[in-house]
C-alpha cells in the first residue's frame, strides 16, 4: 500500500493519481517515463484526455514536523511527513551571534559599525519560523504542479490558546459543546508531558485537575488546569495546592512555574499560522480551516492512530476516509549548504579553504545517484549520495555505509533539491 503515482502528461498538465501497479505497467509498455524521483511521478507520452477528479491538499503543519495528505473522493491517496530544521537555523543564528560579539569585544571590527540598519517589517518572523512557512508552501506548490489541485485544508492553529484561556468568550455553547474535552484534554497532555503533574506517574489514566479548588475560588481557566491520577486527584480534593504539597517544595514551585509557562510547540504553530494562511491564499485555490480539536476529534472518531499525516487527512469536516496507503513519504529539510568561502573552527578562525565551484563532471554535493560499480573492492550497484571532489573521486554514501568511487560510475536519479526522502 504505497502512495499513488503523480501523473503528468505530455504537455506537462497534471492527470489523475494512479496505483503504483498500473504505473509499472505504463512504464513497462513503453506509454510513460519517470519525470521525477521523489515525490515519484511519471510523464505520459501522450495527451490525456481522462476527465480531471478533484483533489484536495490537507496540512497539518506542526513546530517540528508537518503532515501533508492529497484526498480524493473521501480516499487518502498519499501521505506525507515534512521535518523542518528551524531548531538547526536557531543554532545557527546563536552561533553567528556569539562569534560577532566575541570579535567587538576584541576589538577586531571586520566592517564598520552600522546601528541603524535593524528595522523589520511589519510581518516579520524569526527565521526558525519563517523557515517553517516557507518549506510548507514549497511542498504545496510542488505538489499542485503534479495533481489537479482544487482546494486546500489547513488545520489553522493546533490549540485555539485565547478561547481556552477564557472560555466565556464564545459563550455556553462552546462550554458545553462535544469538542471541549478534546481541545482542552489535548492541550492538558501537551502542557503536562502525558504524566500526572503531582507523582509524575505516566501510562495511567489521568484525571482533569483544578489547581485552586472551584469550592476555594478557583476558575475553569486552562491556567488553573492540570493532570493528576485518580490516586492524587481523589488525594488532595479540595485542599489548597500550598497545603497539599507543604512537604515538597520542589514539585510547588513546578507546578506554578509550569501554568504560567506557555506551550512552546503550540506557540510556534499560533505565530505562523496566519502567515501560512495568507500565503497559501496567494496560490488562488478556495482555503478551509479547523482547529486541532477537531481534528483528534475526526482521527478518534474514526479509529485512525497519531501520525502527522493521517492528522493531515483528519483536518476540517471529515465524515468517512478510507486509507489507501501506509507508507507516507518522508522528507526531511537540509538545506543547500553554507556559502562560507572557508571552514572555520569552533572559535570561528579560518582553518582550511572551501571550493568555490560546486558542480564537477556535471554533479554536485547532495545528489542522489546510481552507482554501477564493476571494478575494485565495492563492486556492486548501489543508490545513495555523493559528495563531490574536483579531482572526480566521489565519496557515494548509501544505507549500509560509505565508500569512494569514480564519478564515470554515477548516473543521478534526484538532483539535490534540499532535502533528504526516505519512505
Amino acid at each position: 500500500m504505497s502512495n499513488y503515482v503523480l501523473v503528468i502528461d505530455t504537455n506537462k498538465q497534471p492527470c489523475n493519481p494512479i496505483h503504483p501497479g498500473t504505473a509499472r505497467k505504463l512504464l513497462n509498455d513503453g506509454k510513460a517515463a519517470v519525470f521525477r524521483r521523489y515525490p515519484f511521478t511519471i510523464i505520459l507520452k501522450t495527451i490525456s484526455t481522462k476527465p480531471i477528479k478533484p483533489i484536495q491538499i490537507k496540512l497539518d503543519p506542526g513546530s517540528k514536523t508537518s503532515g501533508i495528505a492529497l484526498i480524493q473522493s473521501n480516499k487518502v491517496i498519499f501521505g506525507a511527513e515534512l521535518t523542518h530544521r528551524g531548531a538547526t537555523i536557531k543554532a545557527s543564528l546563536e552561533s553567528r551571534k556569539s562569534l560577532r560579539r566575541a570579535r567587538r569585544s576584541r576589538h577586531t571590527r571586520y566592517r564598520q559599525a552600522r546601528f541603524l540598519n535593524r528595522t523589520r517589517c511589519q510581518q516579520w518572523l524569526a527565521p526558525s519560523l519563517q523557515h517553517r512557512v516557507e518549506t510548507t508552501i514549497t511542498w504545496v506548490n510542488r505538489l499542485i504542479k503534479f495533481v489537479p489541485v482544487t482546494c486546500i485544508s489547513q488545520e489553522l492553529v493546533r490549540f485555539d490558546l485565547q478561547q481556552l484561556e477564557n472560555p466565556e468568550i464564545s459563550g455556553i455553547e462552546y462550554q458545553q459543546g462535544e469538542l471541549l474535552g478534546y481541545e482542552v484534554r489535548e492541550y492538558l497532555l501537551n502542557k503536562w508531558d502525558r504524566r500526572c503533574s503531582y507523582c509524575d506517574v505516566e501510562n495511567v489514566a489521568l484525571q482533569v485537575e483544578h489547581i485552586h479548588a472551584l469550592s476555594r475560588g478557583g476558575t475553569n481557566r486552562i491556567s488553573n488546569l492540570c493532570l493528576a491520577c485518580d490516586r492524587c486527584n481523589k488525594k488532595k480534593g479540595t485542599q489548597d495546592i500550598e497545603k497539599f504539597l507543604a512537604k515538597k517544595p520542589d514539585v510547588l514551585k513546578r507546578i506554578l512555574s509550569q501554568t504560567k509557562r506557555p506551550l512552546k510547540d503550540a506557540s510556534a504553530v499560533n505565530s505562523t499560522r496566519w502567515a501560512l494562511f495568507n500565503r497559501l491564499k496567494e496560490t488562488g485555490l478556495p482555503i478551509s480551516t479547523g482547529s486541532g480539536g477537531l481534528t483528534k476529534f475526526n482521527r478518534t472518531r474514526l479509529g485512525l492512530p497519531k501520525t502527522h499525516w493521517l492528522d493531515a487527512a483528519c483536518v476540517g469536516k471529515v465524515e468517512t476516509l478510507e486509507i489507501l496507503t501506509n507508507k507516507p513519504l518522508l522528507i526531511k529539510a537540509t538545506g543547500h549548504g553554507t556559502r562560507k568561502m572557508c571552514g572555520t573552527n569552533k572559535f570561528g578562525f579560518p582553518i582550511r579553504h572551501r571550493e568555490r565551484k560546486k558542480f564537477h563532471f556535471g554533479l554536485q554535493t547532495g545528489d542522489i545517484v546510481k552507482a554501477l560499480v564493476i571494478t575494485g573492492k565495492y563492486i556492486g550497484n548501489y543508490v545513495g549520495r555523493i559528495a563531490v571532489r574536483a579531482k572526480g573521486s566521489f565519496s557515494v554514501t548509501h544505507k549500509l555505509g560509505k565508500f569512494d568511487t569514480s564519478h564515470k560510475f554515477c548516473k543521478t536519479i534526484h538532483k539535490n533539491d534540499g532535502y533528504e526522502y526516505s519512505i
